[in-house]
């Protein structure tokens, strides 16, 4: 390739082909620049994530350059396959040495794109559930409520199932409290209530609600659901269990423990 080049410089005339190649190359740099900053504002303007905007923006300007060096060595007069050839072995090799960081990568381009979450969310995806801190064209980091903090790739976030507990503003707390068979249900809905209705934390709407959930083997099993705002659910979750405890306690209403009848029988004489 750099024989062609020699031979063809030592060919010219005239220096035409050099002329147009460098006005070639000058206006092309000054049309990527403008094609690329156009691209940005564009982004911006339809409230693209900034690591979704930097990164297409980036791509745009590196794919134009490279259409713009193949196109002045074509006008240089020098074969381009060699240049196909070379770049098609090196994305071969490349695509297969870093199958797992392309998968991530392409996941990243996904989730900026189509936004199933975004910073500050609360989130629940491949077994972790947290606060999405960052959110990269590689990884997620997320915030777990214990405060540990985790990389998640984006190849899996992208590929599994997303639960964005974040998007209606508000979660359910999930509560089961057992009574007693022998007890008043009327009388335990009431006692809950009571005390979820107390907790300005509790959403009115939706509204809480106490509901018989099974007959289990030592006690009926009440499936108690207030609502909150997505900061609130671990002081909820914990503060709801406790008070309830206390009312019960409070209106005699026994919370069972598992017990076990047996029966002795005497075998005959």
């Amino acid at each position: 390739m750099l024989d062609s080049l020699k031979e063809k410089l030592l060919d010219f005339n005239t220096y035409t082909d050099v002329i147009l190649a460098l006005a070639t190359l000058i206006v092309g740099l000054w049309v990527i620049k403008w094609v690329t900053k156009l691209i940005r504002k564009g982004l911006k303007a339809r409230d693209f994530d900034k690591t979704l905007q930097s990164f297409l923006a980036d791509l745009v300007n590196a794919l134009l350059k490279v259409i713009l060096f193949i196109s002045i060595v074509t006008i240089l007069g020098i074969p381009t396959t060699s240049f196909v050839a070379i770049l098609g072995a090196a994305g071969l090799a490349v695509g297969f040495a870093l199958q797992g960081s392309l998968s991530n990568f392409a996941g990243g381009v996904l989730l900026l794109i189509f936004r199933p979450f975004k910073v500050g969310d609360f989130i629940e995806a491949q077994g972790f559930v947290g606060y999405v801190r960052a959110l990269n064209i590689m990884v997620t980091t997320v915030e777990t409520p214990d405060s540990k903090t985790v990389i998640i790739p984006n190849g899996p976030l992208a590929n599994g199932p997303i639960t964005n507990l974040t998007t209606r503003g508000y979660v359910r707390v999930d509560l089961v409290m057992g009574i007693g068979y022998g007890e008043n249900i009327k009388l335990a809905r009431k006692v809950i209530m009571e005390v979820m209705e107390s907790d300005g934390r509790i959403l009115k709407d939706p509204a809480p609600s106490v509901n018989v959930l099974d007959l289990a083997d030592s006690s009926v099993n009440l499936a108690v659901r207030p609502y909150c705002s997505v900061d609130d659910y671990w002081g909820v979750y914990f503060s709801v269990t406790e008070k309830v405890k206390e009312g019960l306690d409070a209106a005699g209403i026994e919370i069972p423990f598992p017990q076990r009848v047996v029966t002795h029988i005497n075998a005959p004489k």
